[in-house]
């Protein structure tokens, strides 16, 4: 029988533009294709240190397994690593359709003063977004402007800090940075608190929310999901994401 091919890992080459090579890490995800069989191919701790998604990332690109979101975001910071001029952070996203809520995410990227997304979904316009957004809040409002077209209410939208180019790092990925609750604030708010965030994010002055005063941070997150359970609504959603 016919071994199926398996998809070269992206190389970058100094004659590559920026945009260029993220359409070759996003051209190499899509051919990995997204997992829909409802199995998790490969586990991703989101509490885990960045060297050890690392490690998950080249199992990736050893086993090339079909992935869903979680996993492209992992296999995105992978593939970038090493290319100083990108800033890569996670956008997770919780959207509420027909009586049930479903959670998302994708790596939000930073360069040359423009904003965009690698990413994976069962939706083509709810993953990759190229590298031409003005502001962080324009490329939010894509977004959610795409999830309408699915007939999705975005609920909260959670930004994480800026990941780390060193793939030894033992310091975890910062998920969940800013937390807005969309659906109860007026775009003009949603706007100049993502731009805040924003500039903050560009002059790295932001610390991971474990390093704040627990009295600053615990107010805003009381709605989330307990920590244990995080895991099984990723998982699920991104098997749904968007049906």
């Amino acid at each position: 029988c016919v071994q199926p091919s398996v998809p070269p890992v992206p190389n970058y080459k100094l004659s590559m533009s920026i945009p260029e090579w993220l359409q070759a890490i996003q051209t190499y995800m899509k051919m990995l294709q997204y997992n829909h069989t409802g199995t998790q191919f490969f586990e991703i701790r989101k509490s885990r240190p960045l060297s050890g998604l690392m490690e998950t990332a080249r199992e990736m690109t050893r086993e090339s397994l079909p992935i869903k979101c979680l996993e492209a975001v992992i296999l995105g910071i992978y593939l970038t690593n090493g290319q100083p001029s990108v800033e890569r952070f996670p956008i997770s996203f919780k959207t509420h359709f027909s009586g049930n809520y479903f959670h998302h995410v994708v790596l939000g990227i930073y360069c040359n003063g423009r904003y965009g997304s690698l990413g994976m979904s069962r939706r083509s316009d709810l993953m990759d977004k190229p590298l031409t957004y003005r502001t962080l809040s324009d490329l939010i409002f894509e977004f959610e402007d795409s999830y309408k077209k699915y007939l999705h209410s975005v609920k909260k939208v959670k930004i994480g800090l800026y990941v780390p180019h060193e793939p030894h790092s033992f310091q975890p990925i910062e998920w969940k940075q800013l937390v807005l609750n969309v659906s109860k604030m007026m775009r003009t708010d949603v706007r100049k608190e993502l731009e805040k965030f924003a500039r903050d994010m560009r002059m790295k002055i932001l610390k991971p929310s474990s390093a704040h005063s627990p009295m600053k941070e615990r107010p805003r997150g009381k709605s989330l999901s307990p920590r244990r359970r995080q895991g099984s609504p990723q998982r699920r959603a991104c098997r749904r994401d968007k049906s």
